[in-house]
């Protein structure tokens, strides 16, 4: 995304409230529950495909968050963990052996302590490329899977979001933000509210030809 854009957008945290869940409703039910202690589970898998909202819900847990694509060996997880333990690990497939093991030894802990552990794949339990047993542990807790939101319903959160901004956001600009920005939603609702507030400091309402123009705005290095 262009710097002109980037240098606009809010540094918005992820949280459940500002999840949009489209046809996720159950499954950010199930987890809002599971956090908070209503099922007795200590493990909690989310999988789904890229732009599904996998890392954005495992950001806003609150848990430790540790992503295996950054540490494959989970270093220093044990010192970073507290009582109860809580833990949330990103995009699992991507462990090195040492972290496979460290991911099972806590699992094991977190188990015995009554913690919770959440977990995030690109596939089902059933189909990671880990060890036996730190994959069938994965299995065992509770699974969901997250289904991407579909264009009408990312048109629909945006126009909605727009609206409550009282932003004017014509159509065929709409359709552009889709084609040519990033697709997951919260990059998408922060360039929403970057637009509103580059067009308010420039007087100059959203059209297709203002999108165009920030959207091509040239990189700053």
């Amino acid at each position: 995304m262009r710097q002109l854009l980037l240098d606009l957008i809010p540094a918005a945290p992820p949280s459940l409230d500002n999840f949009v869940p489209g046809g996720n409703g159950e499954t950010l039910a199930a987890l809002s529950l599971w956090r908070a202690g209503a099922n007795p589970e200590s493990s909690f898998l989310l999988w789904g495909e890229p732009g599904s909202g996998k890392s954005h819900l495992l950001l806003a847990s609150g848990f430790v968050y540790r992503d295996a694509r950054q540490t494959p060996d989970l270093a220093n997880l044990p010192e970073l963990l507290e009582t109860p333990e809580t833990l949330a690990v990103d995009h699992v497939e991507a462990l090195s052996e040492a972290g496979q093991i460290a991911l099972f030894n806590a699992f094991n802990r977190i188990r015995a302590s009554g913690g919770r552990l959440l977990t995030a794949a690109s596939q089902a339990a059933a189909h990671l490329t880990l060890r036996e047993d730190l994959r069938t542990r994965l299995g065992y807790g509770l699974i969901y899977r997250l289904q991407p939101l579909s264009d009408p319903e990312k048109i629909a959160a945006l126009s909605n979001q727009a609206r409550e901004r009282a932003m004017k956001f014509p159509p065929e600009a709409m359709d552009h933000l889709l084609r040519h920005a990033p697709r997951d939603m919260r990059s998408l609702s922060a360039l929403v509210e970057a637009l509103d507030r580059y067009s308010l400091e420039h007087k100059r309402p959203i059209t297709l030809p203002l999108l165009r123009e920030v959207l091509a705005s040239p990189l700053e290095h």
